[in-house]
């Protein structure tokens, strides 16, 4: 039987490229990217093609999203706004959440799937990120499959789907390595783009799930602190 559609958004980072590890199982692949005035804007569009070019993914889409670094309010889009040293265990939004991004995001991805009759829109969103990124909850996925239904053609079948929405990093590193994902070509530092800088939360995450796998994170960082729970 041959393959249906699904739209992946793909930052470039690890959890996307599982994501989409897991999607090309099922689905032909669209990869969507988004530009949005980040500090590491050009360093995850090439993480992005890289890993598009592993994948041979034909369809593509990167789209520009200049007014969410209008907008403001992220230490990712306001460069005075300093990003934040890590700390796993802080309560409370960190300095890097850009205010509702992703639903930004999946509209443009809804958007492209209804034209290219995907079935489907694959999203690398993580949970154990959502104590401070309220968008990367279930229930915020949940609520915008009722957005699709309600916005769409009456024939369109659109449904978003979260597949490492519940795992722990180091679950996810340790399903990236059994699909064989080329975390090598990835990229998640919110602030260099010549090596991580290991210090900010998202290098943090990432170091600590690749710590807990008992596995070496295969790019290069200017500080590799220890984060593991083990």
């Amino acid at each position: 039987m041959e393959k249906g559609l699904a739209v992946v958004l793909a930052s470039g980072g690890m959890d996307s490229a599982v994501t989409i590890a897991i999607a090309a199982r099922e689905y032909n692949l669209a990869l969507l990217h988004v530009n949005y005035g980040q500090r590491t804007e050009r360093r995850e569009l090439k993480a992005f093609h890289d890993v598009a070019d592993f994948y041979g993914a034909k369809h593509r889409l990167v789209i520009s999203m200049e007014h969410l670094s209008l907008v403001g309010g992220s230490s990712l889009t306001d460069r005075s706004i300093p990003v934040t040293r890590a700390n796993l265990q802080a309560a409370g939004i960190p300095t890097s959440y850009v205010p509702f991004r992703n639903a930004n995001m999946l509209a443009v991805a809804v958007s492209w799937a209804e034209v290219l009759g995907a079935a489907a829109i694959f999203v690398g969103a993580v949970e154990e990120d959502s104590s401070g990124y309220p968008d990367c909850r279930q229930e915020f996925y949940e609520a915008f499959n009722e957005v699709i239904r309600w916005g769409t053609r009456p024939e369109t079948r659109i449904t978003i789907v979260t597949p490492v929405i519940t795992l722990s990093k180091s679950k996810i590193v340790s399903r990236g390595m059994m699909l064989g994902v080329p975390f090598h070509l990835t990229w998640s530092c919110y602030q260099r783009e010549d090596v991580a800088c290991g210090v900010c939360d998202s290098c943090a995450l990432r170091l600590r799930g690749f710590q807990d796998a008992g596995i070496v994170d295969p790019i290069p960082y200017e500080q590799r602190p220890s984060y593991s729970h083990v």
